[in-house]
């Protein structure tokens, strides 16, 4: 894992290039403290950086990697799995290389398949490669978008700056730091549109795309093209016939395939724990496969009704494992945490979830790991969110009598009460774009249409007045492709929408990989495997959700691993105790509402008017309705994140 940073420009570099790399790869360094090296031709207008985290070929994998006829020159940041076979082939072939990097094979297939090459390309990354011959640059980013990737191009259309976070966009003097306003109100409600990062005109590239960008008379000719997408079948189009233990068979064997895959590595590889299926089930899959105790670390919460480490103490002992529990309070989760993680998360949160999990990659640091396998996607794959759930018996089960839709319905909101607010709306929304695009408004999405109606009434004027006619639930809408979901289930529309918009900006952000590499460990998703992803969709949507059982067909392929208390669960949400649960909270978030929520900083950041801010305050800590607290909990959370992001940014 590493971080990378450059820019490509139609005209030379100035003499100062290197320092001004060099300027962008420190803000970074946490992403690569092993080691740091540049690439620069000047007259071409060419500048590659990279900071490095060793993790394969420890002492010979220093990047730019270089192709042994010069042509090519690669930064890359994450892992590319199958790169041994690759490798064999491509030297049968005639091929040549320099290091026993993963990260080489990038090379050796671009120059083989062109841009074909992304077919083969297996595993989580973001990179920039150069080919020298047609004097072009290509940034990629993997298929669901564990690796992250902004950039900006200037005004005139002559240079990109681009780099692994958006503060290493932000270090280049001549790419302006400004809070983008309608990022800001998508940030305040929760959903950022695909595309958008927290500031005004730095891109996040799109999973699954890539950008080739040539120059073409004096100016970049930027080419953006989707090589990849989460493609469900049409409904039409899946057999009538289903055959039960072959989808469990090969969910099996792709998820094993998955995990051996990550399990490779120059270092130790460790596993998170919670308490929920998919962590579970990678932990007692990867122990098989090691033949040995694996290391496992697990986040412990000082209140019960949201706390899951019982149960993953549980799975660690069945499977012989090597278990460190983080005990976090508190304390722990605000103060100085809390605003580290905005800086490292570059975005809102409506939870201290975020703030949890970047203490905990601390520990694995701490503990001498620096690579874990981890549990995010199985979810997005398997329908296992409540969201979903409700889609599916709202909109999915048309076969069924009324009253087992509705007894399913009821089971779902008593068993996911406590989230009421924030993870589910207590009333159900519309929206016409929605409506228009999917059929129906997505359950995920509602909630934060609620949010929405709390929080565009803090904007201050001046926003309030830039933003009329503005519509944030319809922007998101405008960015999804209609064509990959017409014809599908109601199921894969609110799986692929989910997918589009909150795995990417909300669970591979401040809940993955921004807060793992915050302390400079590669954490490994193994359930966001392409390869896995095209067996999971292939699964009926009766399958993914049977009955009430959610994530039913993942249940059945890794049973034998799992505790019986666990293979009966119902999903539980992982999130960290809300401010409003307990005095100790409360009090801490007050500490951060008095230093990021006064009069004279919100005044000055410009984005809430002060007065709406402080009577919404007002309205909080006067609130006793548990769902309500919920709603202005995670806005309050935003509120706070929101001008932490302006005082580190932007007025600093």
């Amino acid at each position: 894992m590493c971080g990378i940073a450059g820019h490509f420009s139609a005209k030379p570099l100035p003499e100062n290039t290197p320092d001004l790399l060099e300027g962008q790869l420190q803000t970074i360094v946490h992403r690569g403290p092993d080691g740091n090296g540049q690439y620069v031709e000047r007259n071409r207008g060419v500048a590659l950086g990279h900071t490095r985290l060793a993790i394969n070929d420890l002492e010979g994998g220093c990047q730019p990697l270089h192709a042994v006829d010069g042509r090519y020159v690669l930064t890359t940041n994450g892992e590319f799995y199958d790169f041994k076979q690759h490798r064999a082939t491509l030297m049968a072939e005639g091929d040549r290389f320099y290091t026993k990097s993963d990260s080489e094979i990038a090379i050796g297939l671009y120059r083989k398949y062109g841009l074909d090459f992304t077919k083969h390309l297996r595993g989580e990354f973001a990179f920039a490669l150069y080919d020298k011959g047609e004097d072009e640059l290509i940034l990629l980013r993997d298929r669901f978008g564990v690796r992250p990737l902004f950039y900006w191009v200037s005004p005139d259309q002559t240079k990109i700056v681009y780099g692994s976070e958006a503060k290493s966009v932000l270090a280049h003097p001549d790419v302006p730091a400004k809070l983008d306003g309608k990022a800001a109100l998508h940030q305040l409600m929760q959903t950022i549109a695909p595309g958008m990062s927290a500031f005004e005109n730095i891109v996040s590239l799109d999973p699954g795309y890539f950008l080739r960008i040539r120059k073409r008379n004096g100016k970049l000719d930027i080419l953006k093209q989707r090589y990849w997408d989460y493609d469900f079948p049409y409904e039409d189009d899946r057999p009538s016939k289903v055959d039960e233990q072959e989808h469990v068979e090969r969910i099996r064997e792709e998820l094993i395939r998955a995990i051996v895959l990550r399990l490779e590595a120059d270092v130790p590889v460790g596993c998170y724990l919670s308490g929920g299926i998919d962590s579970c089930c990678i932990l007692g899959l990867a122990t098989g496969a090691m033949q040995s105790p694996t290391k496992a670390y697990t986040i412990s919460f000082d209140d019960t009704n949201y706390d899951e480490a019982p149960i993953a103490k549980q799975m660690a002992e069945s499977m012989g494992a090597d278990q460190e529990v983080i005990n976090l309070k508190a304390a722990d989760l605000y103060g100085e945490n809390y605003v580290k993680t905005v800086w490292h998360a570059e975005r809102t949160f409506y939870n201290t979830l975020g703030v949890a999990k970047n203490l905990m990659s601390k520990r694995v640091w701490d503990s001498g790991y620096r690579c874990v396998i981890t549990g995010e996607g199985a979810d997005e794959l398997f329908a296992g969110y409540p969201a979903l759930k409700r889609d599916m018996f709202l909109h999915g089960l048309s076969h069924e009598p009324d009253h087992v839709r509705a007894e399913y319905q009821q089971a779902l909101e008593k068993t996911n009460s406590l989230f009421k607010g924030a993870i589910l709306a207590e009333n159900q929304r519309s929206h016409p774009a929605w409506e228009k695009l999917c059929g129906f408004t997505p359950s995920w999405l509602q909630p934060w249409m609620d949010t929405l109606d709390l929080a565009r009434p803090l904007l201050s004027d001046d926003l309030q007045h830039e933003l009329q006619g503005y519509d944030p639930i319809e922007e998101i809408a405008s960015r999804l492709d209609k064509d990959m979901l017409d014809g599908r289930h109601p199921l894969d529309k609110a799986q692929y929408t989910w997918s589009k918009c909150q795995l990417e900006g909300q669970i591979l952000n401040w809940g993955g990989d921004r807060v793992d590499m915050a302390n400079s460990m590669e954490s490994r998703p193994a359930f966001l495997d392409h390869h896995l992803a095209a067996a999971a969709v292939d699964v009926p949507p009766n399958l993914r959700i049977k009955g009430n059982v959610e994530k039913h067909i993942l249940r059945e392929a890794v049973k034998g691993v799992l505790p019986e208390v666990l293979y009966k669960r119902e999903k539980f949400a992982f999130m960290a105790p809300p401010a409003h649960t307990d005095k100790e909270k409360q009090m801490k978030v007050e500490e951060l509402v008095s230093q990021y929520l006064n009069d004279e900083t919100v005044s000055d950041a410009g984005i809430c008017s002060p007065e709406k801010v402080s009577r919404f305050l007002t309205d909080y800590r006067n609130d006793s309705d548990a769902t309500s607290l919920v709603r202005k909990d995670t806005l309050l959370n935003h509120l706070i994140t929101l001008h932490i992001l302006h005082r580190q940014f932007i007025s600093s």
